[in-house]
Protein backbone atom coordinates (compact mmCIF):
# COMPACT_ATOMS: atom_id res chain seq x y z
CA UNK A 1 0.00 0.00 0.00
CA UNK A 2 1.07 3.52 -0.98
CA UNK A 3 0.37 5.06 2.27
CA UNK A 4 0.89 8.77 0.86
CA UNK A 5 -1.51 7.86 -2.29
CA UNK A 6 -4.02 6.42 0.05
CA UNK A 7 -3.97 9.43 2.93
CA UNK A 8 -6.54 11.46 1.14
CA UNK A 9 -8.89 8.96 0.18
CA UNK A 10 -8.63 8.02 4.34
CA UNK A 11 -9.37 11.59 4.95
CA UNK A 12 -12.27 12.11 3.31
CA UNK A 13 -13.95 8.86 4.19
CA UNK A 14 -13.08 9.30 7.98
CA UNK A 15 -14.24 12.86 7.82
CA UNK A 16 -17.43 11.78 7.09
CA UNK A 17 -17.91 9.87 9.91
CA UNK A 18 -20.80 11.27 12.41
CA UNK A 19 -19.52 10.86 15.56
CA UNK A 20 -18.24 12.82 18.62
CA UNK A 21 -17.34 10.30 20.75
CA UNK A 22 -14.64 7.97 19.32
CA UNK A 23 -12.84 5.20 20.86
CA UNK A 24 -10.12 4.04 19.20
CA UNK A 25 -8.97 0.46 19.72
CA UNK A 26 -4.73 -1.00 19.36
CA UNK A 27 -4.68 -4.81 19.32
CA UNK A 28 -0.88 -5.82 19.30
CA UNK A 29 -0.18 -9.51 18.56
CA UNK A 30 2.48 -11.42 17.98
CA UNK A 31 2.83 -10.86 14.37
CA UNK A 32 -0.21 -8.37 13.73
CA UNK A 33 -1.53 -5.04 14.39
CA UNK A 34 -5.35 -4.36 14.47
CA UNK A 35 -7.02 -1.20 14.51
CA UNK A 36 -10.73 -0.05 15.39
CA UNK A 37 -12.78 2.94 15.71
CA UNK A 38 -15.78 2.91 17.60
CA UNK A 39 -18.68 5.36 18.11
CA UNK A 40 -19.21 5.04 21.75
CA UNK A 41 -23.09 6.32 20.96
CA UNK A 42 -26.18 5.01 23.30
CA UNK A 43 -25.28 1.83 21.58
CA UNK A 44 -21.60 0.74 20.33
CA UNK A 45 -21.12 1.10 16.76
CA UNK A 46 -18.31 -0.07 14.81
CA UNK A 47 -17.05 3.14 12.35
CA UNK A 48 -13.84 1.14 10.61
CA UNK A 49 -11.56 -1.95 11.28
CA UNK A 50 -7.98 -2.12 9.77
CA UNK A 51 -4.83 -4.60 10.36
CA UNK A 52 -1.37 -4.93 9.50
CA UNK A 53 -0.40 -8.74 9.40
CA UNK A 54 2.67 -10.51 9.07
CA UNK A 55 4.66 -8.37 10.64
CA UNK A 56 8.17 -8.63 10.07
CA UNK A 57 7.65 -11.41 7.35
CA UNK A 58 9.08 -10.92 3.64
CA UNK A 59 5.01 -10.26 2.41
CA UNK A 60 3.11 -8.35 4.76
CA UNK A 61 -0.14 -7.42 4.29
CA UNK A 62 -1.90 -3.68 5.31
CA UNK A 63 -5.91 -4.03 4.95
CA UNK A 64 -9.22 -1.92 6.31
CA UNK A 65 -12.85 -2.02 5.97
CA UNK A 66 -15.91 0.25 6.81
CA UNK A 67 -18.44 -1.22 8.87
CA UNK A 68 -20.49 -1.83 5.76
CA UNK A 69 -17.32 -3.94 4.54
CA UNK A 70 -16.51 -1.75 1.90
CA UNK A 71 -12.83 -1.72 0.84
CA UNK A 72 -10.67 1.37 2.06
CA UNK A 73 -6.90 -0.39 1.83
CA UNK A 74 -5.87 -3.66 0.73
CA UNK A 75 -2.57 -4.67 -0.20
CA UNK A 76 0.94 -5.85 0.52
CA UNK A 77 3.08 -3.60 2.58
CA UNK A 78 5.99 -4.60 4.69
CA UNK A 79 6.32 -3.62 8.01
CA UNK A 80 9.72 -3.95 9.75
CA UNK A 81 8.22 -3.72 13.50
CA UNK A 82 4.71 -3.45 15.28
CA UNK A 83 6.25 0.24 16.12
CA UNK A 84 5.46 1.44 11.86
CA UNK A 85 2.09 -0.36 11.97
CA UNK A 86 0.85 1.77 14.86
CA UNK A 87 2.54 4.86 13.65
CA UNK A 88 0.93 4.68 9.88
CA UNK A 89 -2.64 3.88 11.42
CA UNK A 90 -2.60 6.61 14.01
CA UNK A 91 -1.03 9.05 11.29
CA UNK A 92 -3.78 8.42 8.89
CA UNK A 93 -6.19 8.76 11.27
CA UNK A 94 -4.92 12.04 13.30
CA UNK A 95 -4.62 13.43 9.42
CA UNK A 96 -8.00 13.30 9.03
CA UNK A 97 -8.87 16.63 10.76
CA UNK A 98 -11.07 14.05 13.20
CA UNK A 99 -9.11 13.54 15.91
CA UNK A 100 -10.90 16.03 18.34
CA UNK A 101 -13.83 13.24 17.98
CA UNK A 102 -11.47 10.57 20.13
CA UNK A 103 -12.30 10.19 23.30
CA UNK A 104 -9.90 7.46 24.61
CA UNK A 105 -7.20 5.03 23.49
CA UNK A 106 -8.38 1.36 24.16
CA UNK A 107 -5.59 -1.38 24.40
CA UNK A 108 -5.41 -5.04 24.48
CA UNK A 109 -2.86 -5.68 27.16
CA UNK A 110 -1.67 -9.61 27.60
CA UNK A 111 -0.51 -9.80 30.44
CA UNK A 112 -1.78 -8.41 33.46
CA UNK A 113 -0.39 -10.44 36.66
CA UNK A 114 -2.15 -10.84 39.68
CA UNK A 115 -3.42 -7.34 40.23
CA UNK A 116 -5.20 -6.81 36.85
CA UNK A 117 -8.52 -8.22 37.22
CA UNK A 118 -10.12 -5.69 34.68
CA UNK A 119 -9.69 -3.08 32.91
CA UNK A 120 -7.98 0.01 34.48
CA UNK A 121 -6.79 3.57 33.22
CA UNK A 122 -3.33 3.75 32.34
CA UNK A 123 -1.00 5.95 34.73
CA UNK A 124 2.71 5.50 34.82
CA UNK A 125 2.37 3.35 37.47
CA UNK A 126 0.64 1.08 35.79
CA UNK A 127 2.68 1.20 33.10
CA UNK A 128 6.07 0.50 35.40
CA UNK A 129 4.04 -2.62 36.78
CA UNK A 130 3.43 -3.88 33.45
CA UNK A 131 6.84 -3.79 32.18
CA UNK A 132 7.86 -6.08 34.85
CA UNK A 133 5.63 -8.42 32.97
CA UNK A 134 7.63 -8.45 29.96
CA UNK A 135 9.36 -11.51 30.25
CA UNK A 136 6.36 -13.57 30.82
CA UNK A 137 5.20 -12.64 27.40
CA UNK A 138 8.08 -11.08 25.42
CA UNK A 139 6.05 -11.57 21.92
CA UNK A 140 3.60 -9.53 23.08
CA UNK A 141 3.31 -6.88 26.01
CA UNK A 142 6.68 -4.63 24.79
CA UNK A 143 4.15 -4.12 21.44
CA UNK A 144 1.18 -3.92 23.74
CA UNK A 145 3.34 -1.09 25.70
CA UNK A 146 4.51 0.43 22.38
CA UNK A 147 0.78 0.96 21.42
CA UNK A 148 0.02 2.87 24.38
CA UNK A 149 3.17 5.03 24.11
CA UNK A 150 2.38 5.95 20.42
CA UNK A 151 -1.16 7.15 20.78
CA UNK A 152 0.22 9.22 23.90
CA UNK A 153 2.95 10.52 21.57
CA UNK A 154 -0.06 11.37 18.79
CA UNK A 155 -2.62 12.69 21.79
CA UNK A 156 -1.24 13.42 25.26
CA UNK A 157 -4.72 14.79 26.34
CA UNK A 158 -6.51 11.53 26.07
CA UNK A 159 -6.79 8.86 28.76
CA UNK A 160 -5.66 4.90 27.52
CA UNK A 161 -7.50 2.27 28.39
CA UNK A 162 -6.11 -1.15 28.91
CA UNK A 163 -8.22 -4.63 28.81
CA UNK A 164 -6.19 -7.77 30.01
CA UNK A 165 -6.06 -11.14 28.15
CA UNK A 166 -5.60 -12.42 31.72
CA UNK A 167 -8.59 -11.21 33.39
CA UNK A 168 -11.25 -13.61 32.51
CA UNK A 169 -9.26 -16.60 34.24
CA UNK A 170 -8.80 -14.39 37.37
CA UNK A 171 -11.52 -16.64 39.15
CA UNK A 172 -9.67 -20.29 38.08
CA UNK A 173 -10.26 -22.55 40.69
CA UNK A 174 -7.36 -22.95 43.07
CA UNK A 175 -6.36 -26.07 41.87
CA UNK A 176 -6.02 -25.35 38.25
CA UNK A 177 -3.77 -21.93 39.26
CA UNK A 178 -1.63 -24.22 40.92
CA UNK A 179 2.00 -25.17 40.23
CA UNK A 180 4.00 -28.11 41.44
CA UNK A 181 6.53 -25.54 42.45
CA UNK A 182 7.20 -25.04 46.00
CA UNK A 183 4.04 -22.76 47.39
CA UNK A 184 6.55 -19.96 48.42
CA UNK A 185 6.94 -18.98 44.76
CA UNK A 186 3.53 -18.57 44.53
CA UNK A 187 4.02 -15.04 46.31
CA UNK A 188 6.21 -13.79 44.27
CA UNK A 189 3.38 -14.40 41.30
CA UNK A 190 4.52 -17.66 39.63
CA UNK A 191 1.27 -19.75 39.35
CA UNK A 192 -1.22 -20.09 36.04
CA UNK A 193 -2.81 -17.15 34.48
CA UNK A 194 -4.18 -17.83 31.18
CA UNK A 195 -4.82 -15.89 28.42
CA UNK A 196 -6.97 -15.25 25.46
CA UNK A 197 -9.24 -13.67 27.67
CA UNK A 198 -10.72 -11.23 25.84
CA UNK A 199 -11.70 -13.22 22.70
CA UNK A 200 -13.12 -15.89 24.99
CA UNK A 201 -15.38 -12.87 26.49
CA UNK A 202 -16.64 -11.86 23.25
CA UNK A 203 -17.26 -15.35 22.20
CA UNK A 204 -19.91 -16.14 25.78
CA UNK A 205 -21.33 -12.61 24.54
CA UNK A 206 -21.80 -13.77 20.65
CA UNK A 207 -23.44 -17.26 22.69
CA UNK A 208 -25.81 -14.96 24.89
CA UNK A 209 -27.02 -13.06 21.78
CA UNK A 210 -27.40 -16.04 19.74
CA UNK A 211 -29.14 -18.48 21.85
CA UNK A 212 -30.21 -16.66 25.35
CA UNK A 213 -28.63 -16.88 28.38
CA UNK A 214 -29.06 -20.41 28.96
CA UNK A 215 -25.84 -21.22 27.10
CA UNK A 216 -24.24 -20.14 29.59
CA UNK A 217 -24.87 -22.38 31.77
CA UNK A 218 -23.54 -25.42 29.31
CA UNK A 219 -20.10 -27.32 29.67
CA UNK A 220 -18.06 -25.34 26.79
CA UNK A 221 -14.84 -25.21 25.64
CA UNK A 222 -13.45 -22.30 23.04
CA UNK A 223 -10.61 -23.04 20.81
CA UNK A 224 -8.42 -19.61 20.15
CA UNK A 225 -6.34 -21.20 17.62
CA UNK A 226 -4.24 -18.65 15.57
CA UNK A 227 -0.49 -17.45 15.51
CA UNK A 228 -0.77 -17.80 19.03
CA UNK A 229 -3.59 -20.64 20.10
CA UNK A 230 -5.20 -21.52 23.45
CA UNK A 231 -8.59 -23.61 24.63
CA UNK A 232 -10.13 -22.87 27.74
CA UNK A 233 -13.13 -24.65 29.72
CA UNK A 234 -16.26 -22.80 30.82
CA UNK A 235 -18.89 -23.58 32.91
CA UNK A 236 -21.60 -21.30 34.23
CA UNK A 237 -20.08 -18.63 31.58
CA UNK A 238 -16.58 -18.99 34.29
CA UNK A 239 -13.31 -20.02 33.14
CA UNK A 240 -12.25 -23.62 35.68
CA UNK A 241 -9.38 -24.57 33.26
CA UNK A 242 -7.26 -23.18 30.70
CA UNK A 243 -4.14 -24.70 28.54
CA UNK A 244 -2.03 -21.79 28.73
CA UNK A 245 -0.47 -21.15 32.36
CA UNK A 246 2.14 -18.91 33.79
CA UNK A 247 3.51 -17.70 30.50
CA UNK A 248 2.65 -17.63 26.86
CA UNK A 249 4.31 -20.67 26.13
CA UNK A 250 2.31 -23.28 27.41
CA UNK A 251 -0.35 -25.36 25.92
CA UNK A 252 -0.60 -25.94 21.96
CA UNK A 253 1.92 -25.18 19.97
CA UNK A 254 2.05 -22.26 17.88
CA UNK A 255 3.47 -20.41 15.41
CA UNK A 256 6.85 -19.65 16.44
CA UNK A 257 6.32 -21.16 20.63
CA UNK A 258 6.40 -24.36 21.60
CA UNK A 259 3.31 -25.22 23.65
CA UNK A 260 4.20 -27.46 26.33
CA UNK A 261 7.44 -28.98 27.15
CA UNK A 262 9.12 -31.21 30.20
CA UNK A 263 11.69 -28.58 31.84
CA UNK A 264 14.08 -31.32 31.64
CA UNK A 265 14.50 -30.03 28.17
CA UNK A 266 15.41 -26.75 29.52
CA UNK A 267 17.74 -28.19 31.97
CA UNK A 268 19.55 -30.22 28.94
CA UNK A 269 19.70 -26.96 26.90
CA UNK A 270 21.75 -24.94 29.52
CA UNK A 271 23.94 -27.31 31.13
CA UNK A 272 25.10 -30.32 28.48
CA UNK A 273 24.28 -27.57 25.00
CA UNK A 274 25.40 -24.41 26.61
CA UNK A 275 22.81 -21.95 25.85
CA UNK A 276 22.64 -19.05 27.31
CA UNK A 277 18.97 -17.59 28.93
CA UNK A 278 18.64 -15.64 26.43
CA UNK A 279 19.15 -18.05 23.53
CA UNK A 280 16.70 -20.65 25.12
CA UNK A 281 14.18 -17.74 25.13
CA UNK A 282 14.27 -16.53 21.60
CA UNK A 283 14.14 -20.62 21.19
CA UNK A 284 11.01 -21.03 22.82
CA UNK A 285 9.34 -18.00 21.74
CA UNK A 286 10.86 -17.43 18.23
CA UNK A 287 12.01 -20.97 16.93
CA UNK A 288 9.92 -23.32 17.60
CA UNK A 289 6.07 -24.37 16.91
CA UNK A 290 4.80 -24.40 13.58
CA UNK A 291 8.14 -23.06 11.91
CA UNK A 292 10.18 -25.14 14.40
CA UNK A 293 8.99 -28.48 13.19
CA UNK A 294 8.38 -27.24 9.54
CA UNK A 295 11.45 -25.52 8.69
CA UNK A 296 9.62 -23.70 6.14
CA UNK A 297 6.66 -20.64 7.72
CA UNK A 298 4.86 -20.06 11.30
CA UNK A 299 2.01 -19.70 9.24
CA UNK A 300 -0.70 -22.42 9.06
CA UNK A 301 -2.29 -21.18 5.56
CA UNK A 302 1.24 -21.31 4.23
CA UNK A 303 1.86 -25.20 5.79
CA UNK A 304 -1.48 -26.17 4.64
CA UNK A 305 -0.64 -24.83 1.15
CA UNK A 306 2.73 -27.16 1.44
CA UNK A 307 1.15 -30.20 2.87
CA UNK A 308 3.61 -32.23 0.05
CA UNK A 309 6.23 -31.25 1.49
CA UNK A 310 6.59 -33.72 4.48
CA UNK A 311 7.58 -31.54 7.15
CA UNK A 312 5.24 -28.93 6.74
CA UNK A 313 2.19 -32.07 6.91
CA UNK A 314 3.96 -33.19 9.83
CA UNK A 315 3.91 -30.21 11.48
CA UNK A 316 -0.02 -29.63 10.60
CA UNK A 317 -0.59 -33.03 12.68
CA UNK A 318 1.41 -32.53 14.84
CA UNK A 319 -0.67 -29.22 15.93
CA UNK A 320 -3.67 -31.47 15.40
CA UNK A 321 -2.84 -34.17 17.80
CA UNK A 322 -1.89 -31.49 20.61
CA UNK A 323 -4.64 -29.70 20.15
CA UNK A 324 -7.35 -33.35 20.45
CA UNK A 325 -5.03 -34.30 23.25
CA UNK A 326 -5.84 -31.19 25.30
CA UNK A 327 -9.73 -31.20 24.21
CA UNK A 328 -9.63 -34.06 25.73
CA UNK A 329 -8.04 -33.76 28.89
CA UNK A 330 -10.71 -30.18 29.01
CA UNK A 331 -13.87 -32.65 28.52
CA UNK A 332 -12.60 -34.74 31.54
CA UNK A 333 -12.29 -31.40 33.69
CA UNK A 334 -16.02 -30.66 32.78
CA UNK A 335 -17.28 -33.62 33.27
CA UNK A 336 -18.66 -34.04 29.47
CA UNK A 337 -18.80 -31.66 26.70
CA UNK A 338 -22.07 -30.07 25.28
CA UNK A 339 -20.51 -27.01 23.11
CA UNK A 340 -17.49 -26.60 21.10
CA UNK A 341 -16.25 -23.55 19.53
CA UNK A 342 -13.90 -22.63 17.14
CA UNK A 343 -12.33 -19.64 16.56
CA UNK A 344 -9.24 -17.26 15.99
CA UNK A 345 -7.28 -16.70 12.55
CA UNK A 346 -7.02 -20.45 12.27
CA UNK A 347 -9.82 -22.24 14.16
CA UNK A 348 -12.47 -19.89 12.17
CA UNK A 349 -10.98 -20.21 8.74
CA UNK A 350 -9.40 -23.56 8.34
CA UNK A 351 -12.01 -26.40 7.79
CA UNK A 352 -8.93 -28.81 7.49
CA UNK A 353 -7.68 -28.20 11.29
CA UNK A 354 -11.02 -28.09 12.39
CA UNK A 355 -11.44 -31.81 10.98
CA UNK A 356 -8.18 -33.17 12.04
CA UNK A 357 -8.61 -32.01 15.41
CA UNK A 358 -12.28 -33.76 15.94
CA UNK A 359 -11.03 -36.63 14.24
CA UNK A 360 -11.60 -39.52 16.37
CA UNK A 361 -13.54 -37.92 18.85
CA UNK A 362 -17.33 -39.64 18.43
CA UNK A 363 -16.54 -40.94 22.08
CA UNK A 364 -16.68 -37.69 23.18
CA UNK A 365 -20.10 -37.23 21.41
CA UNK A 366 -17.64 -34.94 18.55
CA UNK A 367 -18.52 -35.17 15.36
CA UNK A 368 -18.43 -32.63 12.36
CA UNK A 369 -20.02 -32.87 9.46
CA UNK A 370 -18.01 -32.79 6.44
CA UNK A 371 -20.26 -30.49 3.92
CA UNK A 372 -20.91 -28.15 6.48
CA UNK A 373 -17.38 -27.79 8.02
CA UNK A 374 -16.13 -27.19 4.05
CA UNK A 375 -18.41 -24.43 3.40
CA UNK A 376 -17.44 -22.34 6.64
CA UNK A 377 -20.82 -22.67 8.31
CA UNK A 378 -21.10 -21.77 11.54
CA UNK A 379 -22.54 -24.72 13.31
CA UNK A 380 -20.65 -27.71 11.99
CA UNK A 381 -21.30 -30.72 13.78
CA UNK A 382 -23.28 -33.75 12.49
CA UNK A 383 -26.84 -34.78 13.52
CA UNK A 384 -25.52 -37.66 15.38
CA UNK A 385 -23.22 -36.04 17.27
CA UNK A 386 -24.38 -34.83 21.04
CA UNK A 387 -21.92 -31.82 20.99
CA UNK A 388 -22.90 -28.84 19.91
CA UNK A 389 -19.69 -27.38 17.23
CA UNK A 390 -19.40 -24.17 15.72
CA UNK A 391 -16.87 -22.14 14.44
CA UNK A 392 -16.92 -18.16 14.02
CA UNK A 393 -15.00 -15.35 13.97
CA UNK A 394 -13.59 -13.42 17.36
CA UNK A 395 -13.90 -9.68 17.88
CA UNK A 396 -11.60 -9.02 20.60
CA UNK A 397 -11.81 -5.42 19.61
CA UNK A 398 -15.31 -5.13 19.62
CA UNK A 399 -14.80 -6.39 23.41
CA UNK A 400 -12.07 -3.78 24.33
CA UNK A 401 -14.29 -1.23 23.06
CA UNK A 402 -17.54 -2.24 25.05
CA UNK A 403 -15.00 -2.15 28.28
CA UNK A 404 -14.13 1.12 27.42
CA UNK A 405 -17.43 1.80 26.74
CA UNK A 406 -18.50 1.15 30.40
CA UNK A 407 -15.60 2.47 32.27
CA UNK A 408 -15.48 5.91 30.77
CA UNK A 409 -18.98 6.23 32.06
CA UNK A 410 -17.31 5.61 34.71
CA UNK A 411 -15.65 9.32 36.12
CA UNK A 412 -12.95 7.91 38.37
CA UNK A 413 -11.28 6.48 35.37
CA UNK A 414 -7.65 7.72 35.29
CA UNK A 415 -7.11 10.59 33.05
CA UNK A 416 -2.66 10.34 33.42
CA UNK A 417 -1.24 8.64 30.00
Amino acid sequence: MNLEGETGAWINWISNMHSDRTILVVNCGSSSVKVAAFAADAELRRLWSGAAERIGMASGYFHAHDAAGAVLADDGRQFADHQAAIDAFLDLFMASGQESSVRAFAHRVVHGGPRCDCPVGVNAALEAYLRRLVPLAPLHQPHNLAGIAAARRARPDLPQIACFDTAFHHGLPRLARFTALPRSLEKVGIRRYGFHGLSYEYVLDELRRSNGGKALGERIIVAHLGNGASMAAIREGRSVETTMGFSTLGGLPMGTRCGDLDPGILIYLLHEEDMTLPQVQHLLYEESGLLGISGISRNMKDLLARRDAPAAAEAVAFFCYQARKHLGALTAVLGGLDRLVFTGGIGANAPAIRSGICDGLDHLGISIDAGRNARGERVISAGDGTVRVEAFPTDEEEMIARHTQLLLADRSVAKEA
